[in-house]
């Protein structure tokens, strides 16, 4: 962790103003727009990309993706760019959370691995690049999302600390352990080979 030099109430205010950023559910909104119907009734009720791709509709899901990245990574870009490298640790953590735990609907949220690749490429964009790259290969040579996910995830805070990035693997770590809770099911599935993989197209 960076050293706290910010005042512990502007810290407490964006990690305020950053839970309400990550807690927009993008999925559920494009689901909306896109006339997919409701998001939560839909497959596994995620309201992650992964959920999203499953209603046949591969622009809906990439929009997601992407939009519950960018939540992650303005957040504590504008945090780190305004106030330092604390504010922008808090403000990356505090919208991870919103994505998880989103006040809007009820504190049922996605499962994070977007918005975490989101904050990763924001706090440290060579480990975020990493991990992207690890979830692009796992999940090529798995055809399972969640296992990419927690391959990609599981591995950021040791490519953080190989890279030199140190002050950010506490964030990272904390946050990984969140994304393997919010997987838990997913992780019985694997280990009972009964996990869904996305098929190829032929």
């Amino acid at each position: 962790m960076p050293e706290l030099v910010t005042p512990l109430w502007l810290l407490g205010v964006v990690g305020l103003l950053s839970y309400m950023v990550g807690s927009i559910p993008f999925g559920v909104v494009i689901a909306r727009v896109m006339g997919l119907g409701d998001l939560r009734a839909i497959g596994s009720g995620n309201i992650g990309a992964t959920n999203v791709m499953r209603t046949g509709n591969k622009a809906a899901g990439v929009a997601t993706f992407a939009l519950d990245a960018l939540k992650g990574a303005i957040a504590a870009l504008l945090a780190g760019w305004l106030i330092g490298p604390d504010a922008a640790q808090v403000a990356a953590l505090a919208a991870f959370i919103g994505h998880l735990y989103p006040v809007y609907i009820g504190f049922r949220g996605g499962k994070g691995v977007a918005t975490f690749i989101g904050i990763a490429l924001a706090l440290a964009w060579p480990v975020g690049l990493a991990t992207c790259v690890t979830w692009i290969i796992t999940f090529k040579a798995s055809r399972y999302s969640s296992l990419a996910g927690l391959t990609a995830c599981g591995m950021s805070s040791i490519y953080a600390g190989l890279m030199g990035y140190a002050p950010v693997v506490a964030v990272l770590v904390v946050a990984k352990l969140m994304v393997f809770y919010k997987h838990r099911e997913n992780i019985v599935r694997l280990w009972n080979r009964t996990e869904p993989r996305f098929k190829k197209k032929s």
